[in-house]
């Protein structure tokens, strides 16, 4: 592990300075355990942020980076952590911790710690407790067998599972995430503690919750992660429309169930989001539709004649569910909304049959999704499961001819930004109106008008307009 440390400067020159004046200092979490996966590869370098932890106190600390570091600050200095940047890189450096949890609230008593061991032992997992000496000899520490279980692919906690969630229930979350950003199995123990435990993500803040989730969905391959995040019950509490979904047949009978269903559609939009070039990846907007597209269909299931099953209106109430969940979870409102309108749009497809689009209901499809067109796209192609090979080839040529109808449209009129033929000054001259609520219906009417039937020259608008006029009034 020597090398950890060598291929950076910047730690060689840290570990020298508090060296020097009598304090260690050691590379420790996150960047210790990665640099350790990518051993052999050139990404094996510490990378991002890096931790250190020293028995140094702060104050000590921001004495030993003064007039080296470019900048140092102390946003966390009441926790132990002093901040700094050095020649472009970040450093986080936090006095040995001995902290206690009160286990009402996730906050703890901080207290300083005078052991390495006690600092590591009070970490999340034993592949983020190993450590790295930033002195002369380079010592590893790693006293809770975290290599061991790093090179075995499996998470377990420093200590009981039980007592590290009971001090902080989000490392729950964490253990998903880690399942998914890492690759690790938990271990049964974790496993046994997070399902008995689950209720106690109830004392963690919305804003923390939704932060796991979201950085578990934007790994390569969450599907694993979300099972477990089923299976122990701690959706049940933070996202309790996805286990909902486990005990719903879909209606085409081609799914366990819409769970499972939902499950795939997520895998298969990652793949399409990785493939467009032109597109984000990873693209949380497309990765929670794909997940939540279908959690109205719980409220609306309906067992109609000859064993069948029906879900009518289900992305009308699937879209109100995803408003309350997602804001109740504090995404920005952009992201809610964006989610939602996916979550309402992603039947239109189906409504038109085999392909028989009229040029109204192709500007009326575009329009609606405005920008998010090219997410529906994706989220319609991967609401395709079915395992009939030739059902599933042909909703991919229809969605196909769909693809070509918009772009052969957009090429003859502006489907980006399809607005009225008069704008409202021409309607308030037209039919003498000062502006107001009758100048807006005017400018839906003729919206509505250009949907149906495309550009208009301005005489023929004028028309349209005038006569819509004399028959409301």
């Amino acid at each position: 592990m020597r090398e950890l440390v060598d291929v950076s400067p910047v730690l060689v020159e840290l570990g020298g300075r508090f060296a020097a004046a009598g304090f260690e200092a050691h590379l420790v979490g996150g960047s210790v355990r990665d640099a350790l996966l990518a051993a052999g590869t050139e990404a094996a370098a510490p990378a991002g942020d890096l931790d250190v932890t020293t028995d140094a106190r702060p104050e000590q600390v921001l004495g030993l980076l003064r007039g080296w570091a470019g900048s140092t600050w102390n946003q966390g200095i009441a926790f132990g952590t002093v901040g700094a940047e050095v020649r472009g890189t970040r450093l986080e450096i936090t006095t040995f911790r001995a902290d206690r949890y009160d286990r009402e609230s996730r906050n703890p008593e901080v207290a300083w710690g005078d052991s390495l061991v006690d600092d590591l032992a009070r970490r999340d997992f034993t592949v983020n407790a190993m450590a790295v000496s930033l002195g002369p000899d380079r010592t590893v520490t790693d006293p809770f067998g975290g290599l061991g279980d790093l090179l075995a692919r499996r998470l377990r906690t420093p200590g009981a599972a039980a007592d590290s969630f009971a001090d902080d229930p989000l490392r729950m979350l964490r253990a998903v995430r880690f399942v998914a950003q890492l690759g690790l199995t938990p271990a049964d123990e974790v496993v046994g503690a997070m399902t008995a435990m689950s209720g106690e993500l109830a004392r963690i803040t919305p804003e923390r919750v939704q932060a796991e989730l979201s950085k578990t969905l934007l790994q390569d391959s969450p599907r694993a992660a979300l099972e477990l995040f089923v299976s122990t019950g701690l959706a049940d509490v933070v996202l309790p429309e996805l286990p909902a979904l486990r005990m719903e047949i879909d209606e085409h009978h081609q799914h366990k169930d819409v769970y499972s269903h939902s499950l795939t559609v997520l895998d298969q939009a990652i793949a399409l989001e990785r493939a467009d070039p032109d597109a984000p990846s990873p693209d949380l907007v497309l990765r929670l539709a794909a997940l939540l597209h279908d959690i109205g269909k719980p409220a609306t299931r309906r067992h109609e004649p000859r064993g069948r099953v029906s879900f009518h209106h289900h992305e009308v109430v699937g879209a109100k569910l995803v408003r309350k969940r997602l804001t109740a979870l504090r995404y920005p409102k952009d992201v809610v909304e964006a989610v939602a309108r996916l979550t309402f749009l992603h039947l239109r497809f189906h409504g038109y049959g085999r392909g028989e689009w009229t040029d109204s209901a192709v500007r009326r499809y575009v329009t609606d999704a405005g920008d998010l067109l090219s997410r529906l796209h994706k989220l319609v192609r991967s609401d395709c499961t079915t395992r009939n090979r030739r059902r599933a080839a042909a909703l991919s040529a229809t969605y196909d001819s769909l693809e070509q109808r918009i772009a052969e449209l957009s090429e003859a009129e502006d489907l980006a930004r399809v607005r009225p033929d008069l704008d409202g000054n021409a309607i308030m001259e037209i039919l003498g109106l000062p502006p107001g609520r009758e100048v807006g219906e005017a400018w839906r009417f003729l919206k509505d008008l250009r949907l149906e039937r495309g550009p208009l020259d301005r005489d023929e608008a004028e028309a349209e307009l005038r006569a819509w006029w004399a028959a409301r009034v």
